[in-house]
């Protein structure tokens, strides 16, 4: 796996679940002797929503609900095997999305 990379993004609602599992893909790189770069934030996608309080009438009322998606990007520079396969088996929480690229 000479002179590959491994790019990982990570995708979660709630900020300290995305730290906690970025601080664990780190730990588990750096053991295994690859070199990483990040976690980088990434800017939060803040999605809203307006929804009328009122079944009825005034329409000016609403509510206003948002989700935040919070995302992180690593990169590890010169992956051996071993790398690999301790991220592969790595448990993540629930609530994390994991995209890993070779690149």
């Amino acid at each position: 796996m000479q002179n590959q990379k491994i790019r990982i993004r990570l995708k979660a609602f709630d900020y300290r679940l995305i730290d906690q599992s970025a601080a664990e893909i780190v730990e588990t790189a750096k053991r295994t002797g690859a070199i990483v770069k990040g976690p980088v934030p990434l800017p939060t996608r803040i999605q809203r929503f307006d929804v009328l309080r009122s079944p009825h009438v005034n329409k000016t009322s609403r509510d206003q609900f948002e989700i935040r998606t919070h995302q992180r990007l690593m990169d590890i520079v010169d992956p051996t095997d071993k790398t690999v396969d301790a991220l592969m088996k790595l448990d993540l929480p629930a609530g994390v999305d994991v995209e890993i690229k070779l690149q």
